[in-house]
């Protein structure tokens, strides 16, 4: 197993794209700690402000505790790697005016709590723009904030808005329940991945313009680019989410199952070909992709997963490959983290615990690569609130007086 080591120590992020750019989030769980940490990934400099207890993330399962003892759960370490965190409960005067005193410092202000609550504390666009006119200011939440909508007031998790995106219902097969989460966290990353491209858009027009900008993203809004099927194909007559025209699915080998996907009529062709069955290619069945699917079960599967039967996922892919067909091995987690691939393009970085386990934990790398351009080098999430007193001192010039003063009000931790 072959894993990048998160360091103690600060990344460096010299010649990195974003170097120079610095971001306060206000932020929870993983809609917008993943798009802050990709932009620390490629140079910001990231302050991470959370309640004086942490914020959610934290207390997720599972859990790994941090040198004092304190559960560090998994959506934490996924989302947090070169960041710094501070601890001000928002809710006391002093403790909003701590921020608004600090944001005219960064270029980003950030959030992802539900619609209207930065602004019931003080802290929304035109609070934050009053001190800091040419801020970034972005939101990310399940319904958005810059317009109405019936379901502002919910409060929103990735499931909730891929269900709401109708593509569990798309894809629900027979009287079953609906397979929820079926990929990790897709609303939180496409909320994610969205929001990161809005903040560099708005950070090129700040430059151009002056002006500030409000980079609002809705993960419901995101969710639906994502699974475009859903009322592409509704307006075209398909209603189940499946076109009935592709090969889009798993296939049995002798070690396991791996997907191919087959959608022109040459590549059903050479599957013909590879897989012994040429009088496919004169057969009026699959005179049409319609046929292709139609027959899947009485045909083409049985003689796929013969062919395949005395095969590993591996060597049935490689073969496909070959044929110049697109098809891949659906892995087990120890074949992923062990696979070239991965190492090679360090997409696993590795934490290494605090609690007497010698396996670190794994959390995926910096998927938006650069080339010619540093990477690596990620730093160790923070503990909490472990640099409120370097940020207190070195943005706002607090003496350490002062910043036990607030301690004691229980202002900052």
């Amino acid at each position: 197993m072959e894993f990048v080591a998160a360091t103690a120590g600060a990344a460096p992020a010299a010649g990195r794209p974003l170097e120079g750019i610095r971001v306060l989030a206000v932020e929870q769980m993983q809609a917008l700690p993943y798009a802050t940490q990709l932009l620390a990934r490629l140079g910001a400099d990231v302050v991470k402000v959370e309640p004086l207890t942490g914020e959610l993330g934290r207390a997720s399962l599972p859990a790994m505790a941090d040198p004092d003892g304190r559960p560090v759960g998994a959506t934490f370490l996924r989302n947090n790697l070169s960041k710094r965190s501070m601890c001000i409960d928002l809710k006391q005067p002093e403790g909003r005016q701590l921020v608004l005193d600090m944001a005219p410092r960064f270029d980003i202000f950030a959030e992802n709590f539900k619609s209207g609550a930065m602004d019931r504390l003080g802290l929304g666009f035109d609070d934050v723009v009053a001190v800091h006119p040419r801020c970034v200011y972005a939101s990310v939440s399940g319904f958005g904030n810059s317009m109405p909508t019936p379901y502002a007031d919910w409060p929103a998790f990735a499931p909730i808005v891929e269900a709401m995106s109708g593509i569990y219902e798309t894809k629900r097969q027979g009287d079953l329940p609906p397979a929820v989460s079926p990929v990790g966290a897709l609303g939180d990353i496409g909320a994610a991945l969205f929001a990161t491209i809005g903040l560099l858009a708005a950070l090129r027009d700040r430059d151009r313009t002056g002006r500030p900008s409000y980079v609002d993203v809705a993960m419901l809004d995101s969710v639906m680019a994502m699974t475009d099927i859903v009322t592409n194909y509704w307006s075209m007559g398909v209603d189940n989410g499946d076109s009935g025209t592709v090969i889009n699915h798993g296939f049995r080998a002798a070690d396991g199952w791996f997907v191919m996907q087959v959608a022109r009529q040459h590549m059903f062709e050479r599957l013909a070909d590879v897989v012994g069955h040429p009088e496919w290619l004169s057969d009026p069945r699959f005179d049409s992709p319609y046929g292709w699917v139609e027959h899947l079960e009485d045909v083409v599967r049985p003689a796929i997963e013969g062919w395949a039967a005395g095969r590993s996922r591996l060597e049935a892919c490689e073969a496909l490959s070959q044929a110049g067909l697109a098809a891949g091995p659906c892995m087990r987690p120890d074949e992923l983290v062990s696979d070239p691939h991965v190492a090679a393009r360090h997409m696993l970085v590795g934490i290494e615990r605090t609690d007497g386990i010698d396996q670190p934990v794994l959390v995926p790398g910096n998927p938006a690569r650069i080339d010619r351009r540093p990477e690596g080098g990620d730093r160790r999430i923070p503990w909490l609130g472990e640099h409120t007193d370097e940020i207190l001192a070195t943005e706002l010039g607090l003496t350490d007086t002062e910043i036990s003063a607030l301690r004691s009000s229980c202002v900052v931790g």
